[in-house]
C-alpha cells in the first residue's frame, strides 16, 4: 500500500490523507447508479469482503450529529451507538442533514475531510484486518487504509456498532 499522489479524483478526504502523509491507496471503480447499495456495490467491484469495506453514516444521538463508521456487510445498531456516544437514543440523520453536515453526497460520505469535524465512532471490527476501505469521497472511489489511522485521523471512538445482517 503506498501514497498516492493528487490527481483528478483528489477530493477534500485524500487531501486531509496526503497532507497527514499517512499510506493508503486509492481504488477508483464504475459506479452503478441503479445498484441498491454503494456499499455492497464497491465491494463487489473491488474485490473485496464486504466486512472489510466500510460504510460511514451519520445519525442524531440526542440532537447531535454522530459519525458511525461500519461495514457494508450489516447495518448500524442504533441503541449501540447511542450507547457508545453517551447518549440515550439515536436516529439515522436525513439525507440533506447528512450531506450538509459532512460536504459529501449520501453514498460518497467519507469519514475524512468532513465539512466540521463530528464525534466519529468506528466499528471495532475495524482492528480485524490489516486495512479496510472506505469512501474517498465520492461515489466509484474508495480508499484503503490502516484502521488504526482510520481511527487516528478522524479522532474516532471504538465500539461494537455494527450488526451482521
Amino acid at each position: 500500500m503506498g501514497t498516492t499522489t493528487r490527481q483528478r479524483t483528489g477530493t477534500p478526504a485524500t487531501v486531509v490523507l496526503e497532507r497527514a502523509g499517512v499510506p493508503f491507496t486509492m481504488h477508483p471503480y464504475h459506479h452503478d447508479s441503479s445498484a441498491p447499495s454503494f456499499g455492497l456495490e464497491a465491494a463487489r467491484a473491488l474485490g473485496v469482503m464486504p466486512t472489510r469495506v466500510f460504510k460511514t453514516l451519520l445519525a442524531e444521538v440526542d440532537d447531535d450529529l454522530v459519525v458511525a463508521v461500519v461495514p457494508v456487510s450489516g447495518s448500524l445498531d442504533l441503541k449501540s451507538l447511542a450507547r457508545a456516544a453517551s447518549g440515550k437514543r439515536a436516529v439515522m440523520a436525513a439525507t440533506s442533514q447528512a450531506e450538509r453536515a459532512t460536504g459529501y453526497v449520501v453514498g460518497g460520505i467519507s469519514p475524512f475531510g468532513q465539512r466540521r469535524r463530528l464525534p466519529t465512532i468506528v466499528d471495532e471490527s475495524a482492528y480485524g484486518f490489516p486495512t479496510v476501505f472506505v469512501s474517498a469521497g465520492r461515489r466509484g472511489l474508495d480508499v484503503e487504509i490502516a484502521p488504526a489511522d482510520l481511527i487516528r485521523l478522524t479522532g474516532a471512538k471504538t465500539a461494537t456498532i455494527g450488526r451482521t445482517s
